[in-house]
């Protein structure tokens, strides 16, 4: 009976497993996790509806590459705080405005799904704040 799985580096213990789970919920809880995820599922959302043939991107000029403009910003906006948190107001509000805009340069904004996902998530990033430790009960 096996017990434990192997993988190309060696055994995958349950110890590593925990401590690969404490390490995403340490940078979860560090970051803008959340508001990331929806900005860059609405930014998926906004590009999956604006795809179309390469050639018609050509014939149509910008309004054909607006779509993709604005879908792959809001991925990137969604992208940039995980690495840099200090950076969630900037690409939060730049996330949420380009998901209002999706509404106008790509089909309705993912037919409004990608739209709302975006300002969720653009919302979600400029509210985030640091976890602060908890204050201890002062004894006496």
């Amino acid at each position: 009976m096996l017990t434990r799985a192997r993988s190309a580096y060696g055994r995958i213990g349950p110890g590593r497993a925990k401590a690969a789970y404490a390490w995403f919920r340490a940078f979860r809880r560090t970051r803008p996790f959340w508001g990331g995820v929806w900005l860059v599922a609405g930014g998926w959302t906004v590009l999956k509806f604006s795809l179309s043939s390469l050639q018609l991107i050509v014939s149509t000029g910008f309004g054909g590459v607006a779509g993709y403009l604005v879908g792959g910003g809001m991925i990137l906006c969604g992208l940039i705080p995980l690495a840099l948190p200090a950076q969630r107001y900037t690409f939060g509000l730049i996330g949420a405005v380009l998901a209002v805009v999706s509404l106008v340069v790509s089909n309705l904004g993912g037919f409004l799904l990608g739209m709302i996902l975006g300002v969720l998530g653009g919302s979600m990033m400029v509210g985030w704040g640091v976890k602060r430790p908890r204050r201890r009960a002062v004894e006496g």
